[in-house]
C-alpha cells in the first residue's frame, strides 16, 4: 500500500508503449486508463484520454524503438508528446513519461563536427514543452543528458540496473571470469558490473568512422582474458556491428565462453542474423555464446540464445516511490 501519496495514480500508453505498461500495471495491479491513439491517412497521429485524470499523478509510457509495429522513432516520440500535452490540457497534476529507451540518447554531442544538432537536448526540451514533469529512463547513453532538462520544469530519472541485473544473471547460473566494457566509455559501468560478480576487468578500445552510421572497424582489448569466460556488457545493441569486432578480438586474445548482456538491445537491421552467425561459430569451435537484453525493447518469436531480463517489476516499484515521494535510489540498490 502507497502511502502519503502526491496524488491519485493513472497509468496510460501509447499503443507503442503497450506491452511494457500492461506488464508494469499488472505488478502494480492496477488498469490502464483507456485511451484512444488515431493515425490519419496523411501520418498526421492524435491522442485522446477516454477517462478524468484532473489533479491525478499521471505515468505516460511510451517505447521508442522495438518490434511491436511498424512506427518510426520520430512517429513514437511525436505521439508521446501528443499524449503528453492530452494529460496536461486535462489537467493532470503531475505527468511523468515513462521511455525505458530515451530517443536520441547517442546524439549528445556533436562528436568533432559542428555543423549538426545535439537531439537528445532537443528531446529533452519538447518534452518538457509538452507538459511533462519527470523523465523515466534505464541507463541512459549519457549521464549529462539530465542536464538537458529545465530543472524548474522537468527532471530526468536515469535508472541503474546493475544489481538488480547481476542477481538475476547468479540465479539462471550465467556466471564469468571477466567482465569487458565494448570501449572505454562505458568502462566505469563495466566496473560496477565486475565488482558485483567479484570478477577482473578488461576495456577494448573501440575506433569508428563518425563518417559512417554503425561503423566499427577495429577494437584493440585491454587487459587479459586468456583462458576465461566472459561477460561483455554494453547499454546499447542496434546493428550488431561492435559485438562482432568485439568478440573477434576476444576470441583471438584466446577468451573461453563469452555472454553479450545488453540494457538496451534494440536489434535493427543486420544484427539479428550477425547474432546468429556468432551462435553458429560458436557451436562449431565449440565454446558457449548467449545474448542477455532487458526487456526496455519489446521482441517477439526470439531465438533460444536470446534471454530477456525483464524489468517490469522494477519500474512498478520506481513509479510506486514517485508516487510516495520515496527513494528511488535506493529501489536500484535493494536486493530482491
Amino acid at each position: 500500500m502507497i502511502t502519503n501519496p502526491r496524488a491519485p495514480i493513472a497509468l496510460m500508453t501509447c499503443e507503442s508503449g503497450r506491452p511494457f505498461a500492461e506488464e508494469v500495471a499488472k505488478h502494480m495491479q492496477m488498469d490502464l486508463i483507456p485511451t484512444n491513439e488515431t493515425w490519419f491517412a496523411c501520418g498526421e497521429g492524435k491522442m485522446e484520454i477516454k477517462s478524468n485524470v484532473r489533479g491525478h499523478d499521471v505515468y505516460i509510457f511510451q517505447s521508442p524503438v522495438g518490434g511491436v509495429d511498424d512506427l518510426s522513432v520520430y512517429d513514437r516520440f511525436i505521439m508521446l508528446l501528443h499524449a503528453i500535452e492530452a494529460a496536461a490540457l486535462s489537467d493532470a497534476q503531475y505527468i511523468t513519461a515513462i521511455t525505458p529507451y530515451y530517443p536520441g540518447a547517442r546524439q549528445d554531442k556533436r562528436k568533432g563536427r559542428t555543423r549538426e544538432g545535439i537531439t537528445a537536448g532537443l528531446f529533452a526540451r519538447m518534452l518538457q514543452s509538452a507538459g511533462a514533469n519527470r523523465v523515466v529512463s534505464v541507463e541512459i547513453h549519457n549521464d549529462a543528458i539530465a542536464g538537458m532538462f529545465n530543472p524548474s520544469l522537468a527532471h530526468l530519472e536515469n535508472v541503474f540496473l546493475t544489481r538488480h541485473l547481476v542477481e538475476w544473471l547468479q540465479k539462471e547460473k550465467i556466471t564469468c571470469d571477466v567482465v569487458v566494457s565494448p570501449d572505454v566509455g562505458y568502462l566505469e559501468r563495466a566496473r560496477a558490473y565486475a565488482e558485483e560478480l567479484s570478477a577482473d576487468l578488461a576495456a577494448l578500445s573501440k575506433e569508428r568512422d563518425y563518417s559512417k552510421p554503425n561503423q566499427v572497424f577495429r577494437s584493440t582489448l585491454i587487459g587479459d582474458v586468456s583462458g576465461q569466460n566472459v561477460l561483455l556488457v554494453d547499454d546499447i545493441v542496434d546493428s550488431g556491428g561492435s559485438v562482432v569486432a568485439a568478440i573477434s578480438e576476444l576470441k583471438e586474445r584466446g577468451a573461453k565462453d563469452i555472454v553479450v548482456a545488453c540494457t538496451h538491445p534494440i536489434m535493427s537491421g543486420p544484427a539479428w542474423a550477425r547474432m546468429s552467425e556468432l551462435k553458429e561459430r560458436s557451436i562449431k569451435e565449440g565454446w558457449k555464446f548467449d545474448f542477455v537484453g532487458t526487456s526496455t525493447v519489446q521482441h517477439t518469436d526470439t531465438p533460444d540464445w536470446y534471454h530477456v531480463f525483464h524489468i517490469e517489476k522494477l519500474l512498478a516499484t520506481i513509479i510506486q516511490k514517485i508516487n510516495s515521494r520515496g527513494s528511488v535510489t535506493q529501489v536500484q540498490q535493494d536486493r530482491e
